[in-house]
């Protein structure tokens, strides 16, 4: 198996496997347990998409006309472009939470 893509993270090794896979193209996701050792902060240089050896150069040709067409939304924005402030607010409601539990003890 040779390593078709070397993605940011494991979600976009699975977006990319998924493209593959739709084009008839054998994938293996590779570093998925490795994300849990580092928590939601990406494991770097261990999300791989491998493919099988024959199938390296269309992979590649699929990969490539998606990173040419693809116009991904980054992850600290929603589509309309203001930012995703939603586990800000779940972070401070709990922190909040928290400190009104411990001072009714």
């Amino acid at each position: 198996m040779q390593i078709a893509y070397r993605a940011k993270d494991i979600t976009e090794a699975h977006i990319v496997a998924g493209l593959l896979n739709a084009s008839g193209i054998k994938t293996h996701v590779g570093g998925l347990y490795l994300q849990g050792a580092m928590g939601e902060i990406g494991a770097a240089g261990f999300s791989n998409v491998h493919v099988d050896d024959e199938d390296l150069y269309p992979a590649r040709q699929v990969i490539a006309e998606y990173e040419a067409n693809g116009q991904a939304v980054p992850a600290t924005e929603t589509v309309e472009g203001k930012p995703d402030s939603y586990a800000r607010w779940f972070l401070l409601t709990m922190a909040v939470l928290a400190l009104i539990w411990l001072n009714l003890r």
